[in-house]
């Protein structure tokens, strides 16, 4: 059963641009690998300061993807984030029915 999820990515910003926006492409491409698919665009957020120092860095740039895949088919994903070095932070949530529905993602989700 598809499930709707909502993934937030934040880059380390001592990267340039477009280093960092090269990563949409590696995790729009591992959700699609898995049998996934992107709801709407991925949403560049760019570089934004934190309100407190994260790993002795300043600011990050972030990215949010909304996208549907089957449960537990993102750990993959989620565990080659949480390794890597130049992911300050990430966050994967499945959304609810209602928010999912909301969003225009319960159709193909049921």
């Amino acid at each position: 059963m598809m499930r709707a999820y909502e993934l937030m990515v934040i880059i380390d910003g001592d990267d340039d641009d477009p280093k960092a926006q090269s990563r949409i492409k590696y995790v729009t491409d591992e959700i699609t690998k898995v049998g996934g698919s992107i709801h709407g665009k991925p949403d560049w957020w760019g570089k934004r300061p934190f309100a407190y120092q994260i790993n002795k860095k300043d600011a990050g740039y972030s990215l949010v993807v909304e996208c549907l895949a089957n449960g537990g088919a993102l750990d993959e994903l989620e565990r080659h984030l949480r390794l890597a070095d130049e992911i300050v932070r990430h966050k994967l949530i499945r959304l609810p029915d209602a928010e999912a529905e909301r969003r225009g993602m319960a159709d193909t989700a049921a």
